[in-house]
């Protein structure tokens, strides 16, 4: 397989007809095809602050999508805290710095929003997003995230064992 073409790498704001590209990534990088899941989470994003979700371009094609946003009061903190939620890169477009470049061009939509503090969470087991995200500045904090499932309800259950 040849090299991708990254030298005409665009980076800009995320639209709702980018849904499809996102999809597609989600399926290269995580095996599911998870159309609903993107809708919902891209309609939301482009509500919140339609500048401040990205997608990274090469060639026309979309090869990389980050979902972020501006928020206050969340967990306690009051001051204006930028939160990345999600990034995917195409396994054929990674080394090729379009991470770095997309979370570039956030920081600095974060920071024109007043955002003075970046945070996001990364799953123990992804080790190579966490080390993404080390290179480019951040640091484990001290803010422990806390789980508990909730058991489904009776009627949940006995829908998803009717063979109907």
């Amino acid at each position: 397989m040849s090299e991708p073409e990254t030298s005409s790498i665009r980076i800009r704001p995320l639209d709702e007809l980018d849904i499809g590209a996102i999809v597609g990534i989600d399926e290269r990088i995580g095996g599911r095809y998870r159309p609903e899941v993107w809708e919902r989470r891209i309609g939301y994003y482009i509500r919140r602050d339609p500048e401040g979700s990205l997608v990274a371009e090469a060639g026309g094609k979309v090869v990389g999508f980050m979902l972020g946003e501006v928020r206050s009061g969340e967990f306690g903190l009051e001051e204006p805290t930028g939160w990345i939620e999600v990034l995917g890169v195409d396994p054929d477009f990674r080394s090729a710095g379009i991470g770095r470049r997309m979370a570039d061009s956030m920081l600095e939509h974060f920071r024109d929003q007043g955002a003075t503090t970046v945070r996001t969470l990364v799953d123990e087991g992804m080790e190579d997003i966490g080390r993404f995200f080390e290179s480019l500045g951040f640091q484990p904090a001290p803010i422990r995230p806390y789980v508990k499932h909730l058991a489904a309800r009776q009627e949940d259950a006995r829908q998803e064992n009717d063979p109907r």
